[in-house]
């Protein structure tokens, strides 16, 4: 049984439909992309499936279960955490606390204690920086923190909403191998909305290039890395 499972899902704003009738699917384990210019429906389909904007028609299934309907908080307690486009980081709170926000549906003490550990062993630059007001930190330490705190809600699936864009290379690389480190030593299903389409397609296993809101390619990562139309589309090649 998937993961998750998106069938013919349409989402408007308005008269405008930025996503129209796509069906993918994350397999357990997986590293899932989804590619494409500005306005191609990506950061919406994300919205969609953590419920921050009303599906227009269609099904968003999470092991076999339909989630369409369960509003926001009730899919993060399912499984679903989002480290949003920007960041949006809490700038006049500590990184710490921005940590704990991400936790607020975990009871446990203990879990609490036990993801800070992990995120700070993920990325030990937060760790220094904790107890910095996060408005302070470089955009490339922002968006560890902004990882972080969707980790911090122990998710099930991840989704990353362009968690590259407007940060030095340096510190992309560092965050592609956190996000590779994730899915390989602990198993976690990841759902990767990025225009960098190439480092997109180097981490994924399986991957969908969007255009006007729908699908338009669909293969392996190595595959449309290898795809002439891609190559030309996205890679500038």
């Amino acid at each position: 049984m998937p993961m998750l499972e998106v069938r013919k899902l349409s989402v408007r704003y308005g008269p405008l439909e930025a996503v129209r009738g796509i069906d993918f699917v994350v397999d357990e384990g997986q590293i899932v992309a989804l590619i494409g210019s500005n306005g191609a429906g990506k950061s919406t389909t994300l919205k969609a499936l953590m419920g921050l904007v009303p599906i227009a028609s269609g099904q968003v299934l999470m092991q076999g279960h339909e989630i369409g309907a369960e509003p926001a908080a009730s899919r993060v307690a399912l499984g679903l955490a989002l480290s949003p486009e920007g960041r949006r980081l809490f700038g006049r709170m500590t990184v710490l606390d921005n940590l704990l926000v991400g936790a607020h549906t975990v009871h446990r003490r203990a879990d609490i204690e036990q993801s800070l550990k992990e995120v700070y062993d993920l990325f030990p630059r937060v760790h220094e920086r904790r107890g910095q007001l996060a408005g302070s930190l470089s955009g490339g330490e922002q968006q560890m923190v902004a990882i972080g705190r969707a980790l911090m809600a122990r998710p099930r699936l991840l989704l990353l909403d362009e968690p590259s864009l407007g940060i030095a290379p340096k510190i992309v690389t560092e965050i592609a191998a956190a996000i590779s480190r994730l899915n390989r030593d602990v198993g976690m299903s990841i759902i990767l909305v990025e225009q960098n389409a190439r480092l997109a397609l180097k981490l994924a296993h399986h991957a969908y290039a969007l255009e006007h809101g729908e699908i338009v390619r669909t293969g392996r990562g190595d595959e449309l890395l290898a795809d002439p139309f891609v190559r030309k589309a996205y890679l500038g090649v």
